[in-house]
C-alpha cells in the first residue's frame, strides 16, 4: 500500500536550498482516495490506545494532525512558530542544519497525564520533533507515539527520538 502513495511524493532537486531533494507531498493531498489512505495508515497503529490529543507541528503536521485528531476522535492541538499563539505559552528552541528555531505550545493546551499523539508529514534530523516532544511533555501530555507520512531514513533521527516512544512513520526513504 506505501507503494501507491509513494508514486505520488515527487522529488524535487535543490529545493529549499541547492543539493537538498525536497519530498514533496501535494500531489498526494490532491488526490482523494490517497489522502484518506495517508491518514488510515498514520493513525491505524494508534486505535484503541485512548488519544486524547493529537498535536501536530506548524504547518505541514497541521494538515494530517487534524484528519487523524478527527479518525480518532480526539482533541487537535497546534505547535506553532513564535509569536502566533496568544495565551501564555511554552517555548522549546531547536537546532538546524544552518541555525535554530523556536516552536510555542500553550501552556494549558493539553489535560496533565493525557495520552498525547504527535502528528508531522516528515522525520529528518528530528529537531522539529524533539522538541515539539518536550512540550508535550513539559505541558504534562503522557506521549505514546509519533506517526509522520515520510521519514528520511539516511539522516538517522529516529535515534535522536527514540525516548519519545513509538515512531510510526509511513512512506521510508533510505
Amino acid at each position: 500500500m506505501p507503494e501507491s502513495l509513494r508514486r505520488l511524493i515527487l522529488d524535487v532537486p535543490d529545493f529549499p536550498k541547492p543539493g537538498v531533494v525536497y519530498k514533496d507531498f501535494t500531489p498526494l493531498l490532491g488526490d482523494p482516495s490517497a489522502l484518506a489512505l495517508a491518514v488510515e495508515l498514520m493513525a491505524n497503529p494508534y486505535r484503541g490506545m485512548g488519544v486524547r490529543h493529537v498535536v501536530g507541528a506548524e504547518s505541514r503536521g497541521f494538515i494530517f494532525g487534524t484528519a487523524i485528531a478527527q479518525a480518532l476522535s480526539a482533541g487537535f492541538v497546534p505547535i506553532r512558530k513564535p509569536g502566533k499563539l496568544p495565551r501564555e505559552v511554552l517555548a522549546e528552541e531547536y537546532d538546524l542544519e544552518y541555525g535554530s528555531d523556536r516552536v510555542e505550545l500553550h501552556a494549558d493546551a493539553l489535560t496533565p497525564g493525557s495520552n498525547v499523539l504527535l502528528v508531522d508529514d516528515l522525520l529528518a534530523t528530528g529537531g522539529t520533533l524533539g522538541a515539539c516532544g518536550r512540550l508535550v511533555e513539559r505541558c504534562g501530555g503522557h506521549l505514546i507515539g509519533v506517526t509522520v507520512l515520510i521519514e528520511l531514513d539516511f539522516l538517522k533521527g529516529r535515534d535522536k527520538l527514540a525516548h519519545l516512544g513509538d515512531i510510526h512513520s509511513v512512506v521510508r526513504y533510505a
